[in-house]
Order: structure tokens, then C-alpha cells, then sequence
């Protein structure tokens, strides 16, 4: 998704050290290192997808971003990327935990479960929704912990992370998330993005 990738593109600063963690095959890394002065590296799960990043010359390491992000000592990256993966993980709040300590600020995207369309889908025909973002079907999903811009929004509240920007993106649009407006956008948004601190 184009948009995504220019938004976190301006959210990373140049002459920044970045993790791209569970980065496929490296599409976000390459428009990263084309687009921006910065040095980024990966860690990947599949080992294909490993192999693809290596043949484009990106950084990668093969690793599971549950167990293996305990390799890197705290603070070792300006900042961390964890795009549309989330819900992937088993115990996502311990992902985060773990960005948020080797990384000095993580960029988080999720696919936003809230959306009209998803809500709509699920209301009327029973069954759970195939979108853009969501394109697998209920048995062979690798989403594990689906969650909505509100969810998410909460989930940082709660624990004290500091929202730096909080990004609704709508088609071709994006706009800012705010306590005021954050039922509208749970409601309209496809994709949330997030950027954290401790």
C-alpha cells in the first residue's frame, strides 16, 4: 500500500538506524532505502521471503520477532517498524514491549477491524470479511489477534505508551486520531498507524 509506505516514510527521520520487523519481502525496506537516507535492516519469519530480501540486496535475518527481538540490546535502533503484522503475533503485547525497548520509537500499522465495510460484511452476511487489508479467508488467516484503531488506541492509553501521532488512513486519505474523533475514524478508517515512545 503506497500511501502507508510514504506516511511512515515521513514519520522516519533521515541518518536514523531502523528495524523492519516482520518485513516479508522487503517491499516496505526498499521504498524505505530508496525514498530515505537511512540504514534499515530486517528480521523475517519465512525463510522464502528471506531469500527475496537477500536477491534485493536488503539486510535480513531470518528470526521469529516473538523470540528473537531479545537479541538486541535496548535502544539499538531509532526506530522500529512493525507494518500491518500485529495481529499476526501470538502475544502482541509483549511484541510491543519489546519495540518499544529496542527501539528509541516504534511505527505500528494495523488493519483497522472496525471498519464500516468489516462491520457491515459481518452484519449482514454472517461471515467474516475479505477486504484489501484483511484478503485471507477465516481458516487460513494469519491473524491471530484482530483489533480496531480504538482497540489499539486503548491499548496504549491503558498501558501509558505515548501516542506521538496517531494516523487514519481512508482510501487515499489520511488524517490525525484525537480523543474527539476517534469513533469516527474507527469507523471510516481502513488502516491505523501509529507512531509510539515509552
Amino acid at each position: 500500500m503506497k500511501q502507508e509506505f510514504q506516511i511512515i516514510a515521513n514519520l522516519v527521520e533521515k541518518n536514523t538506524k531502523i528495524l523492519d520487523v516482520g518485513c516479508g519481502d522487503g517491499t516496505l525496506m526498499e521504498f524505505l532505502k530508496n525514498n530515505k537516507e537511512i540504514n534499515i535492516r530486517g528480521i523475517e519469519l519465512s525463510k522464502n521471503k528471506v531469500q527475496k530480501c537477500i536477491g534485493k540486496g536488503l539486510t535480513v535475518i531470518e528470526g521469529d520477532a516473538e523470540k528473537d527481538l531479545g537479541q538486541f540490546p535496548d535502544g539499538s535502533f531509532d526506530f522500529v517498524i512493525l507494518s500491518q503484522t500485529l495481529q499476526a503475533f501470538l502475544n502482541p503485547e509483549k511484541v510491543i514491549s519489546e519495540l518499544l525497548r529496542v527501539g528509541k520509537k516504534a511505527i505500528v500499522t494495523i488493519p483497522n477491524f472496525g471498519y464500516w465495510k468489516v462491520r457491515l460484511h459481518l452484519l449482514i452476511k454472517g461471515t467474516m470479511p475479505i477486504t484489501r487489508t484483511l484478503p485471507d479467508e477465516w481458516y487460513n488467516t494469519p491473524n491471530l489477534h484482530m483489533c480496531t484503531i480504538k482497540d489499539f488506541f486503548n491499548f496504549c492509553k491503558d498501558r501509558k505508551i505515548n501516542l506521538y501521532k496517531s494516523i487514519a488512513l481512508q482510501n487515499l486519505k489520511s488524517s490525525k486520531i484525537t480523543n474527539t474523533n476517534i469513533g469516527l475514524k474507527n469507523l471510516t478508517a481502513v488502516l491505523g498507524i501509529f507512531l509510539l515512545e515509552k
